[in-house]
């Protein structure tokens, strides 16, 4: 085990450094000149000749890629054009937004897929099985900024029972607390949940059913298993492994595609902050903001690994041959 997670650290180092490389190839090296987009065509050649100075573009890219890479592994990262904060004080407080809300709408996705995919499985063919892929199939045609839109017109709007937008804080201290931001999240991780829910229902159901049909489960069920016991306590496990698959880049997604929603209800997230930075032409926040996303979805593929090796003995035996 220690030397199966140690190869794949090794790999989210590698993939890490890729990606970096990739992020400021993209808004470093591309034509152009980085201080003209963020001043505009009317800038006067001083300004030009500030800002270039400002960015460090008068320097090689190869040094100002080191300076960059330095810094973000000393924890040090650029100073935002429009904020003039650093990047990583941004970033903080808005993934104070972000993270719950895509752990939320994760956790309503898990709940909800995990129970409707085993059902369905249970239900092979029968009446329950056809309804949930019916509504799997809605679900997957409904673009999620157009179910918020319906979500806000059906629970603020009409009944009333929480806000339009915004998010009040999770301190009494801004004019919130816990539950107020739980309330505030709500609506936002449903629209983002609803897609999530409908692809993993449809996988977990097709992972049971391959499972259903290995050899073990006959023999459990010759032992004297119910279906219910073979179903929770062999199935499940093994069928786990695409499930988490799927998981970890749907987690991955609920963190990129935020910034559509956290627009619609107005949440100063980090989805927000990359919008706004784009509309500003703050490319420093927008490299740093893509390289955190970056990271992010990398990490969560690294846990999902590691997740493998633990449901699935067999992976952490094959590393060790």
């Amino acid at each position: 085990m220690p030397l199966f997670v140690l190869r794949r650290l090794l790999s989210f180092v590698l993939t890490l450094l890729a990606t970096s490389v990739v992020v400021f190839a993209v808004l470093e090296l591309l034509p152009g000149n980085a201080a003209q987009v963020i001043l505009g065509e009317t800038a006067t050649p001083e300004s030009m000749a500030a800002m270039e100075d400002k960015l460090g573009l008068n320097q090689p890219a190869a040094a100002r890629y080191a300076n960059w890479v330095g810094g973000l592994l000393q924890g040090q990262t650029g100073l935002s054009i429009s904020y003039e904060t650093p990047t990583a004080q941004l970033m903080a407080e808005r993934l104070q937004v972000t993270l719950p809300l895509a752990v939320m709408a994760m956790g309503l996705t898990v709940a909800l897929a995990l129970a409707l995919g085993i059902y369905a499985a249970s239900q092979q063919n029968k009446a329950g099985d056809v309804g949930v892929m019916t509504l799997s199939q809605l679900g997957l045609a409904l673009p999620n900024f157009w179910l918020a839109i319906l979500l806000i017109l059906l629970f603020a709007v009409h009944l009333e029972w929480v806000s339009a937008g915004g998010f009040p804080g999770w301190t009494e201290e801004t004019g919130g607390g816990m539950v107020e931001g739980l309330k505030a999240l709500l609506l936002p991780a449903m629209a983002l949940a609803a897609v999530q829910t409908a692809i993993l229902t449809r996988v977990t159901r097709s992972a049971v059913l391959d499972t259903l049909r290995e050899d073990f489960v006959r023999t459990a069920r010759a032992k004297g298993l119910s279906r219910r016991q073979v179903l929770w306590g062999h199935v499940l496990r093994n069928a786990m492994i695409p499930v988490l698959t799927v998981m970890g880049l749907q987690f991955g997604n609920l963190i990129t595609s935020a910034i559509v929603i956290e627009n619609v209800f107005v949440l100063p997230g980090i989805g927000r902050l990359i919008f706004q930075a784009i509309a500003n032409r703050d490319l420093i926040v927008v490299r740093d903001v893509v390289m955190l996303l970056a990271a992010l979805v990398i990490l969560i593929n690294f846990f999902i690994d590691v997740l493998y090796a633990w449901i699935d003995p067999r992976l952490k035996a094959g590393h060790a041959g």
